[in-house]
């Protein structure tokens, strides 16, 4: 299979990985298909880096770094060097101990800036030994490894200038557990595995974000709007930096508006409504960057891409779906947001029918493509392959992996 067949036939999936800070630090890439695979395909770290160019995933990834698997065989092929040094890490996937050419290609790709990173790491040994000069990431899986093992594998390397990464962390317990050891970079979605509780109250920041969101989408006189805003001092403050700061449609202002009145009309209702849900999204005291929480990141590309899906199936009716798409996307996300169940949302949230019907029931259009992108966000291939059968007009995983690049590249400052 060539690198261009294995793009078309593959999902190129990206697992989130966080600071210290819990923001986003960069994504894992990889290949999925609903092909029972034990290992890797022949060629598989090839196709993905080829993919990686192809759809132009270094701009699109911003200042996250995409972490890369390398097998033995294109670790020594100079295509590995039009990756760019500054935007991959590149992981070793070795077999076994590293022979001569492979410790020869680490030292010279190192030397030309590259980070290489080993995982499955088991302690200093043959296969780590002559490598631990060269490496600048080490990944420790979490799952395979208990609480005294881990303290032991992280105290080993402690003097050593290398980042620990734990991957598969699965919960905040355990996220928490490896910071506390030393661990720099943690792999996994354990940042949207919150406790969902019915009845929970919601703070009152939330419920006047509940509130404003209201009344933009329910089209009410400006007027309304400015009132409540003028109740939320924070929030007036906010807005007008946000305006001031981007302009309108990314142009910039000739005057600083000082306004509200102005500043809601200049926003446009359709973006206000989309920056006020996200701030629902925001961790108390942040604005609502998805650079910087993870939980945006997912809910903002899911609701670009919902809308890129929209407008890519057939005309006509569906097309005042995709000014619901981007809403849903981000709505699918508050019940991990707020610890709340999605019906106890929608209550407090007036939305249309088609979004309830989505979120509730994966029902619809909407439904369809909104269970799509959260089996995508899953490394679902199997379920990803099902739906996309059910979407009218041509779908495949080409389809899917280039949307996701045009969404991320909108989310990092991009035009598109």
């Amino acid at each position: 299979m060539t690198d261009h067949q294995s793009l078309k036939n593959a999902f190129l999936f990206r697992q989130p990985i966080l600071n210290r800070q819990q923001e986003l630090a960069g994504y894992q890439l990889s290949f999925g298909s609903s092909a029972a695979m034990t290992a890797p395909p022949a060629g598989a770290a090839a196709a993905l880096c080829a993919a990686y160019s192809e759809l132009g995933m270094q701009s699109a990834l911003g200042h996250s770094c995409a972490f890369i698997g390398i097998d033995t065989e294109f670790l020594q092929q100079e295509a590995i060097e039009l990756l760019p040094p500054a935007g991959v890490v590149l992981e070793l996937l070795l077999d076994g101990v590293a022979d001569r050419a492979t410790l020869t290609r680490c030292q010279s790709l190192r030397a030309r800036g590259y980070t290489l990173a080993l995982p499955d790491y088991r302690g200093i040994d043959d296969r780590s030994r002559p490598l631990l000069p060269m490496l600048g990431v080490i990944k420790i899986d979490v799952d395979t490894a208990d609480a005294s093992q881990l303290r032991d594998l992280a105290g080993s390397l402690r003097k050593l200038p290398i980042r620990l990464l734990a991957q598969g962390v699965g919960n905040g317990e355990q996220m928490e557990h490896c910071r506390n050891l030393g661990f720099e970079l943690f792999q996994g979605r354990y940042f949207a595995q919150a406790e969902i509780v019915s009845g929970r109250r919601l703070s009152a920041s939330q419920a006047a974000l509940i509130h404003l969101v209201n009344l933009v989408g329910r089209d009410v006189e400006t007027a309304l709007i400015e009132d409540a805003f003028k109740h939320e001092p924070a929030l007036t403050l906010n807005l007008l930096r946000v305006v001031n700061t981007v302009g309108c449609r990314g142009s910039r202002l000739a005057q600083p508006v000082t306004s509200l009145r102005h500043a809601i009309t200049l926003f446009g209702r359709r973006q206000l409504q989309r920056w006020l849900s996200l701030l629902l999204l925001a961790p108390p005291g942040h604005a609502a960057d998805p650079s910087r929480s993870p939980l945006l990141q997912v809910a903002a590309l899911r609701g670009r891409m919902m809308e890129l899906l929209i407008e890519l199936g057939p005309p006509g009716n569906h097309r005042h779906l995709s000014e619901l798409a981007f809403i849903t996307g981000i709505l699918s996300m508050m019940p991990v947001a707020l610890g709340l169940p999605i019906e106890e949302i929608l209550e407090q949230i007036a939305v249309e029918r088609a979004v309830r019907n989505a979120l509730c029931e994966h029902g619809g259009l909407l439904g369809n493509i909104l269970a799509l992108l959260e089996s995508f966000d899953n490394d679902d291939a199997p379920g990803c392959d099902r739906l996309l059968s059910t979407l009218p007009g041509h779908f495949d995983h080409q389809t899917l992996n280039t949307c996701l690049s045009i969404a991320l590249r909108w989310l990092n400052g991009g035009s598109e």
